[in-house]
Parts: structure tokens; sequence; C-alpha cells
């Protein structure tokens, strides 16, 4: 395969990886509390040009673009009401620290729910972490009351504050669509959270519709130029085998 093809193609790989995330963008701007993922582009390097540059025989040539890795956008998205007391938004940087079977979790996602033993639980049945080593334990058949700091009450008694930190999300990896995993190496790093608790109210996708509409055509169409040019590199090397074969007179 020549050059042009071989770019080209890894740029079209590329591309169609950009789509998936622009098209679950989309499909995520009415999902409360999801967090757009946009592409981080890095260029590979074939293991010929890097061997010829550590000899001292060339420099290195980046040959190909990859798409290294997906980059989570944080920013906040806006809090609407919906008279549901189980909802829960965060104003300010921050995240909900559950535990899961799998590990500690993440989420700017705040929905809760009392099970049967009464254990505060996501819809997912992930474990809300408090800043006590004490998890709480309410009562399913009554009411529970969440102020700004997270203290979660039920008539009139403190349950708990639920556990907020702040976190980078580069160095997460995304669960469910709305959970951000954890390293455990990272636990003990966490810092507590600022943000304050919103009961009965929702934290809207920070996705802009017509800002993912703009970015599904631009891939579309750079998709569409790089096709062109598999195109024009397999015409090239077929008039260069015609060419070559070709016995002159």
């Amino acid at each position: 395969m020549d050059a042009l093809t071989s770019v080209a193609a890894a740029g079209m790989r590329a591309r169609l990886e950009a789509l998936d995330l622009v098209a679950n963008n989309l499909a995520n701007a009415g999902t409360p509390g999801f967090k757009a993922d946009w592409e981080a582009y890095s260029l590979y390097i074939g293991q010929e040009s890097r061997e010829s540059a550590l000899s001292g025989a060339g420099v290195e040539q980046a040959s190909a673009p990859v798409l290294e890795r997906h980059r989570t956008d944080p920013r906040q998205g806006v809090l609407v009401e919906s008279s549901n007391p189980a909802d829960l938004a965060l104003s300010g940087e921050g995240y909900f620290l559950l535990q899961s079977p799998d590990g500690m979790l993440l989420t700017r996602a705040g929905r809760i729910r009392v099970a049967s033993d009464g254990r505060l639980v996501s819809p997912e049945g992930h474990e809300y972490v408090t800043v006590e080593p004490r998890r709480i334990r309410a009562n399913p058949a009554l009411p529970l009351q969440v102020d700004k700091d997270g203290q979660v009450w039920q008539e009139g008694a403190a349950l708990g504050r639920l556990r907020m930190v702040e976190a980078d999300l580069d160095a997460t990896a995304r669960r469910e669509g709305l959970y951000f995993a954890l390293d455990k190496a990272s636990l003990p790093e966490l810092k507590a959270a600022r943000a304050e608790v919103h009961q009965g109210k929702v934290e809207a996708s920070n996705v802009s519709p017509a800002g993912a509409g703009v970015r599904l055509i631009q891939v579309l169409r750079q998709f569409e130029a790089m096709q062109k040019a598999v195109q024009l590199g397999g015409e090239m090397s077929r008039r260069a085998v015609e060419d070559v074969a070709r016995v002159n007179p």
C-alpha cells in the first residue's frame, strides 16, 4: 500500500471513531448529568522511522493520524427544576462518590433511593459513599431531605453527609454512560469538593446539539476528503503499474 493510501485510510478510521463519539453525544443531549466526549488525536510513528531516528540515520516521520483517547468535557450543565426529591444536582466543581461491586465511581447525575436494607443507592444499585465511616441507613417508608452541604436528614435526624470529591476525568474511565471509574491508587488523593447539592433539580447534559451537529458535518466532510484521497492513491498506483508494464515500440 502506498504512503498516500495508507495515511488516508488511517485518517478515515480515526474519523469513523470520532463519528461514533459525536453520535453518542447527540444521543445523550437530553440525558441529565451526561458529559460530552471529544476526540484527542495523535500521530502514529512507524517502527522503521523510529529505528532510523535512534540510529542517527534520519528523523522520526509521523505517518498516520490516530485517535489516541477520548477527552471528557467536565463543564457544568444548566440546573433544571424536576420537582422530584429523589433528584440531586451539583452546583460547582465536584462529583458524587459511589461504591459499586467493581470499585469506586464518580457521577454528576445524582438520583437517590433507599434500598430495602436502608442503604442510600443510585438507580443502578451503587451505594452513596459518606464523609463518615458509617454509611447511611434510612427508613424506606419515609422521605429524605438533603441540604446544600450534602447532609441527609430523615424526620429531623441527621443520617450522614454525602461525600463529594474533586477529580480529573482524564484519569478515569467512563462506565455506564453517566459514571466514571476511579483507579484505586487515586482514592487517597481525592480532595473534598466545594460543590453545593440541590435537591429536586437535575443537571442538564452539557452537550450543545447545535455544536455537535456542526462537528458531525465537519467529520463527514473530512471522511469524504480522505475517501477521495484513497481513490486517488489507488488510481495513481494503477496507472504506475500500467505505465511500467507498457512496452514502448
